[in-house]
């Protein structure tokens, strides 16, 4: 696809990857690169802008992330948000400093509008700071175009270099017209025209599968989720009757989700075939309890199954598989921390007897993957489908996987997913957990030594970040008396109150 592009460098900041997130929402293509990436690397995308982001170093040491000074030279606009902006400042000449008083949280500032990202923004108003170090002399050639009470230099400017920089964070919701601002650097300073849409998406992927794949055959894993469903529907429209969906049921599937997931897929035109494997996965999950080794141990199996599969449909070329950019981004993105391997990204296997895999949602964000859904016309019970981990209720069970274990966590979750849908929160995913923790209770008169149940439900755009939701305490006495009384083997229930970061939505 013929599109604009935004590079996010990435220096290590937890909102980096809502920073690519906010771009693509101003229908703009951006893609997070590490700080480190070779001038030339960036240079081929011939980006329109580029934007710096936070991070946890300070500026001033020996051993703080720094890009090629080269980014410099590229004549194209630059965005430095908090380190970012502390970096721009240091490199041009200006000066950064360990400030008397530091700034976190909700904070007062004052806008001058003569910056073009403050064009059509309310001052003074509330930004989101989150910073000890500041700038304390700006270089030759920029302004100060921002201050707080605390912090003189919250914004500067070189407009002849087309040169920004913010000390507070734009992207998170609580700095007020945040969204505006990256609006205005976008298409006010980097001239962006707004060519990244889902019908153009949908109608270049089509083209480049076709092109592709010719008249070879095609394998993809379909889960049922959101995902998988998008990648079916945009696969079949590419090729037709070449493509093959394969439903492997691991065993690991929510109540009645397997019977539910065929009779949404067998009679919809596409070919579709249903893989009973809970024994064979059950087998190689038998005594592992660490969840990177539960990831990979799945991940290899959906491969060998595939291959399996695929010999007995004769010749098949490609696997397609649903694997969307927060899956790359948490499977670790250059020196990016792994905070899990997705199964269908970190989890796979060295040798896959495919020609090549398939990944034609992979640069996209879960509510594009919905956007382009409904661009596909997929039914809308399907595109706002609850997303489902690859690995299943594997890693919803904490340490070893059973098949006792696995009865217990389905019927409980299915009790949880009842109850919350039905309570009027505005929760995006929820779902139970069966802890590895036991705890002594008692009933009917006698002693119990049996599982604890964790619910977790969360609101969310992206699935990047996620705040926990306040489910009515009404609601949560339902639930868990409904799951001590109804299910086996369960006395005690917790409500998991953690947004991500720093949590996870998943717990494994």
């Amino acid at each position: 696809m013929d599109k604009q592009t935004v590079i996010v460098l990435d220096f290590g900041g937890q909102y980096n990857q809502l920073i690519a997130r906010r771009v693509r929402e101003c229908n703009v293509y951006c893609e997070v690169l590490p700080f480190h990436t070779p001038i030339e690397r960036i240079r081929a995308y011939n980006p329109v802008g580029i934007i710096f982001t936070g991070g946890p170093a300070d500026v001033f040491d020996d051993n703080s992330p720094k890009a090629d000074p080269a980014i410099f030279t590229l004549g194209v606009p630059v965005l430095g948000i908090c380190y970012g902006l502390q970096y721009m400042c240091q490199a041009f000449g200006g000066q950064v400093y360990s400030a008397p008083v530091r700034e976190y949280g909700k904070t007062g500032i004052w806008y001058d509008a003569r910056c073009p990202l403050f064009d059509d923004v309310e001052s003074p108003a509330f930004c989101w700071m989150s910073h000890t170090n500041q700038v304390k002399t700006v270089p030759n050639g920029f302004e100060i175009v921002a201050h707080t009470a605390d912090c003189p230099v919250a914004a500067m400017q070189d407009p002849v270099r087309r040169m920004y920089g913010v000390q507070f964070h734009p992207e998170v919701m609580h700095t007020k017209n945040g969204e505006k601002m990256l609006h205005n650097f976008l298409y006010k300073v980097c001239g962006c025209t707004g060519d990244w849409t889902m019908s153009g998406y949908a109608q270049a992927q089509v083209a480049e599968i076709r092109k592709k794949v010719g008249d070879g055959k095609v394998l993809l894993a379909l889960s049922g989720g959101v995902d998988s469903s998008v990648a079916a529907a945009l696969l079949s429209r590419a090729v037709g009757d070449q493509l093959t969906c394969i439903f492997v049921d691991t065993g690991m599937m929510r109540k009645n989700e397997g019977d539910e997931v065929q009779a949404a897929f067998e009679d919809s035109g596409m070919q579709f075939i249903r893989v009973n494997a809970e024994a064979r996965f059950l087998e190689k999950l038998k005594g592992v309890d660490d969840p990177e080794r539960k990831r990979k141990i799945i991940g290899e199996e959906f491969i060998r199954v595939f291959e399996a599969e695929a010999k007995k449909l004769g010749r098949v070329d490609f696997l397609v598989q649903g694997t969307i950019y927060p899956d790359i981004i948490e499977s670790g993105l250059g020196d990016a921390a792994v905070i899990k391997s997705h199964h269908n990204v970190g989890g796979l296997p060295n040798y896959v007897d495919f020609k090549e895999i398939i990944e034609p949602l992979r640069p996209l964000f879960k509510d594009e993957v919905r956007a382009l859904g409904r661009e596909l016309g997929l039914p809308e019970y399907l595109v706002t489908r609850q997303p489902f981990p690859g690995p299943g209720l594997a890693i919803r069970v904490i340490g070893e996987i059973t098949k006792e274990k696995l009865e217990i966590l389905r019927e409980a979750d299915a009790v949880v997913r009842e109850e919350i849908a039905g309570c009027g929160v505005d929760a995006n995913q929820y779902f139970a957990v069966l802890t590895n923790v036991r705890s002594v209770g008692v009933m009917g008169d006698a002693r119990t030594y049996d599982y604890m149940v964790a619910v977790r439900a969360v609101s969310t755009t992206d699935f990047m970040t996620a705040d926990y939701c306040k489910i009515p305490y009404e609601t949560l006495d339902k639930i868990s008396s409904r799951l001590v009384n109804e299910v086996q083997h369960i006395n005690r229930v917790v409500y998991d109150i953690t947004s991500k970061p720093p949590a996870t939505i998943e717990w494994e």
